[in-house]
């Protein structure tokens, strides 16, 4: 039997127009998501670690006690990230829809120790970043200046290191901790590769956590060295065992 090429063709172009239309309209997906953190959602949808389904007006009436928001807005947020499977939608025969977190959705919520992904999505979506993206394609045709220079006149790492706000750093280190502590909890239950490990070094380390971890667990390593910028180290927290190690100094054991 001949097979019909041109319904193939057909549903083959339709897809791509599909796709084309997606990706037009994605930058929505990550400015919507910025928005719903900003707003707390995803804690106001896990109080009390329930994750209880909540229609958009519960929701705020969580987060904006006093009013003054709009929840049918909210709920146009919620159900465009739902395609996305950061929400699971549930709705009732009276047609009310109701929204509660995925496991994706989750790892957007604090956890015991105040860390969740949610802080490293808004640190990489923040406006000194945003800024730079529309001039990726200048960084083809003149390579000699990154596009974040261009748009902020200093380098990513000078921008936050050198910026006069006693949160900024804070704020960068429970970034790097909200993305690591969950990774390195899982890494640790399956990987025992620092057995017999006496001095370990992390290139990069940041605020030193990763050490941290590996060295709670593993007790035969006696020297963490957290080797990084200086401004990265120079208001990280003092652990125990831990030596600061700068890029701009030699390196030797």
């Amino acid at each position: 039997m001949k097979k019909d090429v041109s319904n193939t063709i057909g549903k083959s172009e339709n897809e791509a127009r599909l796709a084309i239309l997606e990706l037009a309209h994605m930058m929505s997906v990550p400015m919507s998501l910025i928005a719903v953190l900003n707003l707390k959602v995803p804690e106001a949808i896990m109080q009390d670690g329930s994750n209880t389904p909540l229609s958009a007006a519960q929701i705020l009436a969580r987060i904006r006690p006093h009013g003054g928001a709009d929840a049918e807005n909210l709920q146009r947020l919620l159900r465009l990230l739902t395609s996305y499977d950061i929400f699971d939608e549930h709705l009732s025969c009276s047609g009310q829809r109701k929204y509660s977190l995925t496991h994706i959705g989750k790892s957007l919520a604090d956890d015991d120790q105040g860390l969740s992904y949610a802080y490293y999505m808004l640190q990489h979506h923040e406006d000194a970043l945003m800024r730079a993206w529309p001039l990726v394609g200048e960084a083809v045709e003149d390579p000699s200046v990154e596009p974040f220079v261009k748009a902020n006149g200093v380098s990513a790492i000078e921008y936050h290191t050198k910026k006069p706000d006693d949160n900024v750093m804070p704020s960068i280190y429970k970034s790097f901790a909200g993305m690591c502590v969950p990774f390195m909890m899982e890494m640790l239950q399956v990987y025992d590769g620092f057995k017999g490990v006496e001095t370990l070094v992390d290139v990069g380390g940041n605020s030193g956590i990763t050490l941290r971890m590996i060295m709670d667990n593993y007790p035969n390593v006696r020297k963490g060295i957290n080797f990084d910028l200086p401004d990265m180290v120079a208001r990280a927290p003092n652990i125990p065992g831990i030596y600061v190690y700068l890029y701009s100094r030699s390196f030797s054991f």
